[in-house]
């Protein structure tokens, strides 16, 4: 086996990183976890999570030769605690923001760009181009998300918008009147809506509100995060070749077939 100082050599003369080849001795599996209601790319699956996200993870640790077991932590805030307190390892399919920077080490790059839709029953379509165009409207959204510091700081100063538990309780706000509007990921609200019955009653505005970068992030707690640089290199290629492109086809037909026999 190569040793440390061995590659260390070679790979500085590359102008390569070498760390991500070894794990802390301590870390001899990755618990991993991710949002348990956003579909396709996470979502609940008996104790575990699935997804697109879950099976990238999966198969760059594979590579790293590191047990992963991708485990359901309750909702998405009880995720984040997770691993902000150590009791998870790794959290996928997490936005950026400040906050969690301060107990997560974020995995570059990102392994998708998300666009954030504002849902609203049909019929009651407004002219939407920016943020701004919320002001004045009651608008709901799950707990635990973050839609990164600028919009985070714009929701807080300047829009009235509830939270609630769960994606769920958010269309039943909105369909109830409670809310003009509903703020969510775009894949996990078209879901959400397919799933209520509600596909042909409540529609994403054409313009989504915004799009951020979705991250795999390592909590600063676990001995597993001297990984972090091997899996950015896992991330690059596995989204760069296609693959990452098929774990979402698997993760939809998934996703397709659970809905089904519910």
């Amino acid at each position: 086996m190569m040793n440390k100082f061995a590659c260390f050599a070679i790979t500085a003369a590359l102008g390569l990183a070498c760390s991500n080849a070894f794990a802390d001795e301590s870390c001899t599996k990755i618990t991993a976890t991710g949002h348990p209601a956003y579909p396709v790319i996470a979502f609940k699956d008996g104790d575990n999570i699935a997804g697109a996200a879950p099976e990238l993870v999966a198969a760059i640790a594979k590579t790293l030769k590191v047990p992963l077991e991708s485990k359901d932590m309750g909702t998405w805030e009880e995720a984040q605690a997770a691993t902000r307190d150590g009791k998870a390892d790794l959290i996928f399919g997490i936005y950026y923001n400040d906050e969690r920077a301060g107990y997560l080490d974020y995995v570059q790059p990102a392994f998708m760009y998300d666009d954030v839709a504002v849902f609203v029953l049909k019929g009651k379509e407004f002219p939407f181009k920016d943020k701004n165009d919320l002001v004045g409207k009651k608008g709901v959204t799950n707990k635990g998300e973050s839609y990164g510091n600028e919009f985070d700081a714009f929701m807080k100063d300047k829009l009235d918008v509830t939270r609630t538990n769960g994606i769920g309780e958010a269309f039943e706000a909105l369909t109830s009147g409670k809310a003009d509007y509903l703020i969510a990921g775009y894949y996990p609200g078209t879901a959400e809506a397919a799933k209520d019955g509600l596909k042909d009653k409540v529609v994403p505005l054409d313009q989504a509100l915004l799009t951020a970068e979705m991250f795999v992030a390592f909590s600063k707690k676990s001995p597993c995060r001297s990984l972090a640089s091997g899996f950015g290199e896992g991330i690059t290629t596995l989204t760069t070749d296609g693959s990452f492109d098929g774990m979402i086809k698997d993760a939809t037909s998934t996703w397709d077939k659970a809905q089904t026999k519910n």
